[in-house]
């Protein structure tokens, strides 16, 4: 049994939370938000983000950080992206050197292009930062549905740490030592899945989501690889995996803020509808800003950044895409002579 801590309590910290605690460990949950602490500590149910699942009686749950932090063996990081930074820089006085601090949200910085691994370093040099990942929807684990994820660390040990804290009967852990394909896989495909809404909310086919995923797993693996991430973090279940799920599924916010964009909203008014944060928008303009720094061809989010944040209308978009220049599928592939 070890003691573990996860801080942030969304859906998907709590989801977690829940799997850490049913494999025997000690949990503490911390959350800044007193009445949301409150609630899990009298239902042992987030009854707003994960309504209908039951948390074991043993998770301990608190608003304070201090609490949270010290003396645990492993941390896991589970606010939403936008909020990494000032979590990091309010954990940071409490980490022991070497502390192991899991990220589990998807997103890149849209100031410094940064991922949020990068983002744990930067505000705790001492720690030992590591991503989980993959595609998964924290209603479902929250049900005991089979679930595929993947532990990236630089070192093999750390990978293999925390794939044994969370492996069990439904949940099973792979490991990688690609941290930076791992992340960007699971923050670009957010920029897609916004893609994605929006074509359902534009009223298209089943054909435009299959190809808005095969064209944008093509730009993500594009930059990612430019970046220095391997190919095979893309084919396999942090790219295309992710990517699948987030296109296709309702429980996803990105795609429910999309297609609401598709059928009319603003960005703004979309977020407000959806009532989490929708982090493809907070990716969207870095993944431009990556595109352009990296002189990698990714029209899908270029497209996606001018609805967001240029005015572009939604069906204007899908045109503009579908007669883009003639090209092949894959330059890598040549005909004889």
């Amino acid at each position: 049994m070890a003691d573990y801590s996860v801080i942030g309590a969304g859906s998907w910290g709590t989801a977690l939370a829940r799997v850490l605690a049913k494999n025997g460990h000690r949990v503490t949950v911390w959350s800044i938000m007193e009445d949301e602490i409150s609630m899990l500590r009298e239902k042992h149910e987030h009854e707003l983000k994960l309504p209908g699942v039951k948390l074991p009686e043993s998770i301990y749950f608190t608003t304070d950080l201090k609490e949270a932090v010290e003396n645990k063996e492993m941390l896991v990081l589970a606010v939403p992206s936008p909020f990494t930074r000032s979590t990091a820089k309010s954990m940071a006085p409490f980490v022991k050197e070497g502390q192991l601090i899991v990220n589990v949200a998807k997103g890149i910085e849209d100031v410094t292009y940064m991922t949020l691994t990068d983002i744990i370093e930067e505000e705790i040099p001492g720690a030992v930062a590591a991503v989980l990942s993959g595609p998964s929807h924290a209603e479902e684990v929250g049900k005991d549905m089979p679930t595929t994820l993947v532990a990236g660390a630089s070192k093999k040990e750390t990978a293999e740490y925390i794939q044994n804290a969370f492996m069990c009967d439904f949940i099973r852990v792979y490991t990688s030592p690609d941290v930076l394909g791992i992340e960007l896989g699971g923050a670009l495909k957010n920029v897609v899945a916004l893609a994605a809404g929006i074509a359902d909310g534009l009223g298209c086919g089943d054909n435009t989501k299959a190809a808005l995923i095969t064209r944008g797993i093509a730009e993500i693996a594009r930059l990612g690889v430019a970046m220095g991430g391997k190919l095979e973090s893309f084919t396999g279940l942090t790219g295309i995996g992710d990517l699948i799920v987030t296109c296709s599924s309702m429980h996803s916010r990105n795609r429910r803020a999309g297609m609401l964009i598709g059928q009319g909203y603003t960005m703004e008014a979309a977020m407000d509808e959806v009532k989490m944060v929708v982090e493809g928008v907070y990716s969207a303009k870095a993944a431009a800003g990556l595109s352009e720094k990296y002189q990698v061809s990714m029209p899908i989010v270029q497209e996606v950044n001018d609805i967001l944040f240029g005015g572009k209308p939604a069906s204007e978009a899908v045109k503009d895409l579908m007669f883009r220049d003639k090209r092949r599928e894959a330059n890598s592939l040549t005909w004889e002579e």
